[in-house]
């Protein structure tokens, strides 16, 4: 369905950097990431979970080196996976330079944390060398002394002044491939931080509360303070940071993007809370039409609504649709408008097929545009 201007976000303005194939920043769009939890040691177990991720939509995966063993698994890690690997460095300079040295896309480094300037000009270097780009990660929780003691406790004008200070680093060494966050596990001070960073850079930002929490109180978090960054246009790739599987992160990510119309990946699901007047189950239909509807990466939109109170409405607005009526039967809404009646029985399979169809001739279309653009271009 389209989207009305009233629903259109006006982006802040950023340079773009590269991760890897990856553009963050600019007019691209916004990036999806999470982070590994494995042993980076571990390279097939490494490897199994950043498919995992790569397979529900990640667009960056991030892994932690903190030892020699984990940046020498990092070769086999980059080569065997499709997706850019950022690798997570603190303190020690050597890390990041074999991390660079073995294909990472991104360093994760605060350039003030790894030595004297000599160390920073062979990390510079290095990324220049194997064409990384980087990311200047400042958190509340792990500020320097002598801003902790400037301002007294972690706040925004503390964590801008922390980011602003790596960024000089990098920039007197003639590197500018690189973007920022500034994260905290209290949403009020990370946006604070992240509206003031955004009036004074025009780096990309790298959005997420850091530590938000489990799986359900880590989305809501993370929703909360996501979401009012990006409503406002500042953000340009995002990780959500729970205490759960990575591929959690990367469905969340998704999700908020869709609500906001920043990103269309897959089927969204439009479905009502049920109540008395349902004509199905609608819970329990849901819960199977998103396992089942889970392999399609198509944008396409789904209205599963109990009864004709909202239904036809929210069909009107959905490229499919299923309004419960009586007697065992709903109508199917195509494009907006009534199309036909299906026994709830046989709904969900037919559901399915009819949304597979319509990917399956979209991608076609699709296809067909990217190669007429490449015929003109020759």
């Amino acid at each position: 369905m389209s989207i009305r201007p009233w629903r259109d976000i006006e982006r802040r303005k950023s340079r773009q950097v590269m991760v890897g194939p990856v553009a963050v920043g600019g007019d691209a769009p916004i990036s999806v990431q999470t982070m590994t939890n494995t042993l980076t040691s571990d390279a097939q177990a490494t490897i199994r979970q950043v498919q995992a991720c790569a397979e529900a939509g990640a667009d960056i995966v991030r892994v932690s080196c903190p030892d020699e063993a984990s940046t020498a698994a990092l070769r086999e890690i980059v080569r065997a996976v499709d997706v850019p690997i950022v690798a997570d460095i603190h303190f020690h300079y050597r890390r990041a330079i074999e991390a660079a040295e073995a294909g990472a896309a991104c360093l994760r480094i605060n350039p003030g944390n790894i030595g004297d300037a000599a160390r920073v000009r062979e990390v510079v270097q290095a990324a220049k060398d194997h064409g990384c780009s980087m990311r200047i990660g400042v958190n509340a929780g792990s500020l320097e002394k002598h801003l902790l003691d400037k301002y007294a406790e972690p706040c925004p004008e503390a964590m801008v002044e922390s980011a602003l200070e790596h960024a000089r680093i990098l920039e007197d060494n003639d590197f500018h491939a690189f973007k920022i966050s500034v994260k905290a596990s209290d949403v009020f001070l990370t946006a604070a931080a992240y509206q003031q960073l955004a009036e004074v850079c025009d780096y990309p930002l790298h959005l997420g509360v850091t530590e938000a929490g489990g799986l359900r109180a880590g989305t809501v978090k993370s929703s909360i303070g996501l979401g009012m960054l990006l409503w406002s246009g500042i953000g340009d790739t995002l990780r959500v940071s729970l205490s759960a599987d990575p591929v959690e992160e990367v469905k969340v990510g998704f999700d908020i993007l869709k609500s906001l119309n920043l990103r269309h990946k897959g089927v969204t699901i439009i479905s009502c809370p049920s109540c008395a007047r349902q004509g199905f189950d609608v819970i329990k239909t849901v819960g199977i039409l998103e396992e089942r509807l889970a392999h399609v990466s198509t944008p396409l939109t789904l209205s599963i609504i109990g009864c004709v109170v909202n239904g036809p409405g929210e069909a009107r607005e959905t490229d499919f649709g299923f309004t419960g009526g009586g007697a065992g039967s709903g109508m199917v809404y195509v494009s907006g408008v009534q199309d036909h009646k299906m026994d709830n029985a046989g709904m969900v399979d037919h559901l399915v097929a009819l949304i597979e169809e319509a990917a399956e001739k979209r991608q076609a279309e699709l296809d067909a545009e990217k190669a007429r653009g490449s015929v003109a271009a020759e």
